[in-house]
């Protein structure tokens, strides 16, 4: 049977419960368990797939279509296994099915209620990858307890935790110790009070993490084994880290994993291998070079909305050997600029980030014109391969109206069109091209280059296409169609060969990087920004 590990958040949000849960998975998969991670959101959305990416950050998809929480990114990018709808559930998703069970007549006339209806389907999604075979399942319970929105998932582990034998089951509570400066002391009170809400609810967390600033000394974690019910062994420390990669080898340090292998009752399989892991920090902490990579978007005031982006670099740098500083430009900015040269002039390479609606949509055109020009490294993800399609049409094949239909309806030359099947479709949420499909290389192209594959799979996630009656002008001009879908022969990638280094791609590659599997595309840009920087450093 699968052991079930649940974690909860307490104090304040954005504490990390989804980097605790994917180190604490990576350290137990590198012990030669199986192991997978699953998020319960607490908001009455059915998925973050309509949300605006300054309410939650971006929105990430699996390969199987599924709009997801951005935590399912981490997950990912840390244990290096792809992620699924079952491993992500909203309260609108479980409303939803309960709803629809109702108006299908499944209750048989009785009165549906928050218990037992509502968390019976709560704890059967939480079951559920059970069946996929998996030894141990890590669920995160999002937001914070004392919310009034978590109130049905804590009462749902707390009906699974008498339901389950007790060796079964934990659950770890995730909380803030606070610095006060002024008294020069860290604070447990708060964690005392978030541990109490925790068991009004009737759970008793059995291990303690808590983020701080500054080191727990025996003193304060014998208080808060005292006062939270605890044994002293199982408060565990994590402190503020350089980087999100620094924690599961600090969680190995306060043998977070060994605590958890010993209420679970399961013994290791082997020694932690983290030999990849090491190599992978060791690389991105002693980089033998540093670029400046330009992100063009509209939603830079919020890193999250940019997250796989960020990662999918870190990534790629740390193969590259290289520091990768993202200057974040808002395409807004850059609408009316005339002389980019100046904006620019530290770059190594640009990227035209993804998005959607008309807005900074001519910065972003106006960005890609300086790119070709000037011969610095270009990479278009999505809509910046759009942009990339029109700004090249407007001024090398010189239609001067060209444009997308998203931002102009009426334009003459809709290099850019919403594709058939998309355009009787009303409703918003889980109806774009969503989810991992084929694309066929060219040889003797940059992405046959970084691939060296002549099949490849990506994410997608959008409902415009490039409109294949320009194909041929845009080709006889100089673009290369380097990757096709095989099925419905839609663009997938264009590349400019003259230029040294010009790659758009109609995908997200970014959702597909990971520490051991660090993306094809975004090291050879890196690898093209180091080169272009080297040739500039001799002028």
């Amino acid at each position: 049977m699968a052991k079930y590990i649940f974690v909860t958040g307490g104090v304040t949000s954005s504490l990390g419960k989804g980097i605790i849960a994917a180190s604490l998975a990576k350290l137990l998969q590198a012990r030669g368990f199986s192991v997978t991670i699953q998020k319960f959101d607490p908001y009455i959305n059915v998925d973050p797939g309509t949300l605006n990416p300054y309410e939650h950050g971006e929105c990430y998809v699996t390969d199987d279509g599924a709009e997801t929480d951005l935590d399912l990114g981490h997950y990912e990018r840390f244990l290096n296994k792809p992620t699924s709808q079952a491993n992500n559930v909203t309260t609108g998703r479980i409303y939803q099915t309960v709803i629809n069970k109702e108006r299908a007549g499944d209750f048989l006339g009785k009165t549906v209620q928050v218990i037992p209806h509502i968390t019976d389907e709560i704890k059967r999604r939480m079951k559920l990858l059970s069946e996929f075979g998996y030894e141990i399942i890590i669920t995160e319970l999002g937001g914070t307890v004392g919310d009034i929105e978590s109130l049905p998932y804590l009462e749902a582990l707390r009906q699974l935790r008498n339901e389950f034998d007790r060796d079964q089951c934990l659950t770890i509570h995730l909380t803030l110790i606070p610095y006060l400066a002024a008294a020069k002391e860290l604070k447990t009170k708060p964690s005392q009070h978030s541990v109490k809400e925790l068991l009004e609810a009737g759970i008793q967390p059995d291990i303690l993490v808590c983020r701080t600033e500054k080191t727990l000394n025996e003193e304060l974690r014998s208080k808060l084994a005292l006062f939270c019910n605890l044994r002293y062994e199982n408060v565990i420390e994590a402190m503020d880290a350089d980087t999100i990669y620094d924690v599961p080898l600090m969680m190995l340090k306060e043998k977070l994993d060994i605590r958890v292998m010993e209420l679970l009752n399961i013994k290791s399989k082997q020694d932690p291998d983290l030999k990849t892991w090491k190599d992978f920090l060791g690389h991105l902490k002693n980089p033998s070079e540093e670029i400046t990579i330009g992100l063009v978007g509209k939603y830079n005031e919020l890193q999250d909305a940019y997250k796989s982006i960020y990662e999918a670099f870190v990534h790629a740098g740390a193969t590259n050997e290289c520091k990768v500083k993202i200057k974040a430009i808002h395409a807004e900015d850059i609408e009316e600029e005339k002389d980019l040269s100046k904006v620019f002039a530290d770059l190594d390479g640009l990227l035209v980030a993804p998005g959607f609606g008309e807005r900074g949509i001519e910065g972003k055109i106006n960005a890609v014109k300086y790119v070709r020009e000037h011969e610095l490294p270009f990479f278009g993800i999505c809509l910046g391969m759009q942009c990339a399609v029109v700004e090249f049409a407007r001024n090398v094949l010189k239609l001067k109206n060209a444009s997308s239909t998203e931002v102009n309806p009426k334009t003459e030359h809709p290099i850019i069109d919403m594709m058939s099947e998309q355009r009787k479709i009303k409703n918003k949420g889980g109806t774009m091209r969503l989810g991992a499909y084929a694309c066929e290389l060219k040889k003797d192209s940059k992405a046959y280059e970084a691939y060296k594959d002549e099949i490849i799979s990506e994410r997608h996630r959008h409902r415009y296409e490039l409109n294949n009656e320009y194909i041929d002008p845009l080709t006889k001009k100089g673009m290369l169609i380097s990757g096709t879908n095989p099925d419905k022969n839609l663009v997938e990638i264009i590349e400019i060969p003259k230029h040294p280094w010009f790659v758009g791609v109609q995908f997200h590659p970014e959702l597909k990087s990971t520490v051991e599997r660090p993306h094809p595309l975004f090291v050879g840009f890196v690898k093209a920004a180091i080169k272009y920087k080297n040739m500039r450093a001799k002028l």
